[in-house]
């Protein structure tokens, strides 16, 4: 039986459990494009982006008897979860995130100053935030995109809130010097 597109979520959802594979491949194909988006955020390499996906998805399907429906974006915010929890779980596997703590003494925010974000657009700021080395750019992630909590951040990736919250001042730090060599290199010549 073919599923229609315009099928509400929750008859998605029902078919899908059902093991429905028409349901399941019209459930991949409205949520693989934000999916992708979410698992980016962590993994650079597209071949481990495929992978953690193809991971995340076999999760979700396995898990959808387990999945409460509470209305629109519910499946959606369970989906993206799961796919936040395989990538912390590949990077951890692939042993790429190094977190270190800040002295008191070199935490100070005085080196860090807000960017003026105005004329830079949104795909360089998020090109900008992959660059940021895997730990910095995980915690940036968790906290400022999916606003987890330092304690919820430390108990995901087996840290101290303290690490998280100078991994997080280092990533600002980091992203702040970025944009603002961005801005310097493509300021516009006004006469």
């Amino acid at each position: 039986m073919a599923v229609d597109i315009t099928d509400k979520e929750d008859i998605l959802v029902e078919r899908a459990r059902t093991g429905d594979r028409s349901a399941q491949k019209t459930l991949y194909r409205l949520h693989i494009r934000y999916l992708t988006a979410v698992c980016t955020r962590y993994i650079i390499n597209p071949e481990d982006v495929k992978d953690v996906l193809q991971e995340s998805f076999m999760r979700i399907f396995s898990s959808l008897g387990a999945f409460e429906y509470r209305g629109p974006g519910s499946l959606k915010g369970w989906m993206s979860r799961i796919v936040v929890n395989q990538s912390m779980k590949f990077l951890e596997r692939s042993g790429r995130m190094v977190f270190t703590e800040l002295t008191s003494d070199t935490e100070s925010s005085a080196g860090y100053h807000e960017p003026d974000l105005d004329e830079v657009p949104a795909s360089v700021i998020h090109g900008l935030i992959r660059e940021l080395p895997d730990g910095y750019r995980t915690i940036f992630n968790l906290y400022v995109i999916e606003e987890k909590s330092h304690k919820e951040i430390a108990g995901m990736l087996n840290i101290k809130e303290s690490t998280s919250a100078s991994q997080l001042h280092r990533a600002k730090s980091m992203l702040a010097a970025k944009i603002k060599d961005y801005q310097t290199t493509n300021e516009r010549v006004t006469i």
